[in-house]
């Protein structure tokens, strides 16, 4: 399946990454990659990433599937 850049929920996104598990499972798995991809926060920071936000703009989409690829 083929994902677009658009804005995306957390849980969404998260989920799409990690079909095989819980929700809150998916979530956190998905804050660790980009926690421990310094070069994915840094590139989040700048769009004013927080990690307490609900959704991900497109762009911070688009950062992530930059780093990490598509789901």
């Amino acid at each position: 399946m083929e994902y677009r850049i658009r804005p995306y929920y957390k849980s969404e996104l998260a989920q799409a990454y990690a079909p095989d598990v819980y929700q809150k499972t998916a979530l956190n798995r998905l804050a660790s990659w980009i926690r421990t991809n310094k070069k994915l926060t840094e590139a989040l920071r700048e769009t004013d990433y927080r990690a307490s936000q609900h959704m991900f703009t497109s762009r911070q989409v688009a950062l992530i599937f930059e780093y990490l690829g598509e789901p």
